[in-house]
């Protein structure tokens, strides 16, 4: 079945906490996963910042909400116990504990004043089913695919000049190709047979990789794949980078994948994010940190 919501798990959680014992965070995701039966895929599908799954940290929201209405307590460290409050919530035998059900409690209104004006009060329920950082990360992840979409649209009405200069600034802030006046003087000067450029592939020039970069609105095929791993058996090369502002298609894509020389593919897309990534062609206009708690400052064990 799909990753419940965290309003979702908030009951089956706390029923689990109900027997009256200590438990840890850790045991509370896996029975909340026996409980929803949720796949192995599903258990690790990942927030959009990659750094935890989403089933976890809807649990872990969930685990929130209820400390806040006082339905559990924390006993140690990443350690909880249902109160008393808590056992008579499970005596009334609800249907379902949502944000609407906790609002009766004065501690936890007291705790949503303190995160939302009115405005975030009346955002539409599936908006709120998000926890504070699938929102944010959602939020994120959609400026960033805004920007590359503007990004695809400079790449494709820039000068091919310019493009060349763009996939310098790229790889040399990736960290390839030495200095940027050695790309410079590589990157559009070979012209044999379908290579744009030589670059190296570390700063001491140890391997040199060839580069074939074109501002093309056409999905690039096999052929033009074929002639230009052609053109680096013809220089006893074993890596290319094929770079393109359009896309690859499924034909050539598999055609790389079943040669013995490294082909490295990058489409528009993956330019544009690397462009972000790397800060070429973009601007910082703000920086936010996500911070959490240190358990550990506040032991005095």
């Amino acid at each position: 079945m799909a990753i419940p919501d965290y309003q979702t798990i908030i009951l089956p959680l706390l029923k689990f906490y109900s027997d009256n014992q200590e438990h840890s965070f850790r045991d509370a995701v896996e029975e909340m996963a026996k409980e929803f039966k949720l796949t192995d895929q599903e258990r690790k599908e990942l927030l959009p910042s990659g750094q935890q799954e989403i089933f976890d940290n809807r649990v872990g929201w969930a685990r929130t909400y209820m400390k806040k209405a006082c339905l559990i307590d924390p006993t140690r460290r990443g350690h909880n116990k249902i109160t008393q409050r808590g056992l008579d919530v499970i005596k009334q035998k609800p249907q379902k504990i949502n944000v609407d059900f906790l609002q009766q409690f004065s501690e936890f209104k007291s705790f949503l004043d303190l995160r939302h004006n009115k405005q975030d009060e009346e955002q539409e329920p599936e908006i709120n089913n998000k926890t504070p950082e699938e929102s944010l990360e959602n939020a994120y992840q959609k400026i960033r695919n805004d920007l590359t979409t503007e990004l695809l649209k400079s790449l494709k009405s820039c000068s091919p000049n310019f493009f060349e200069r763009l996939v310098i600034d790229v790889i040399i802030k990736i960290g390839y190709g030495g200095t940027r006046q050695d790309a410079g003087k590589a990157i559009g000067k070979s012209g044999d047979g379908g290579i744009d450029g030589i670059i190296k592939e570390d700063k001491l020039g140890l391997d040199t990789i060839y580069i074939q970069a074109k501002r093309w609105e056409n999905t690039v095929g096999r052929p033009e794949i074929q002639k230009f791993v052609g053109a680096l058996t013809g220089q006893r090369a074993k890596k290319g980078l094929f770079i393109t502002t359009s896309d690859f298609s499924k034909d050539s894509l598999d055609y790389v994948s079943r040669i013995d020389t490294k082909i490295v593919l990058i489409d528009g897309e993956t330019l544009a994010q690397l462009m972000i990534d790397h800060n070429v062609g973009v601007s910082t206009i703000a920086s936010y940190e996500l911070k959490k708690i240190d358990s550990d400052y506040f032991s005095e064990e």
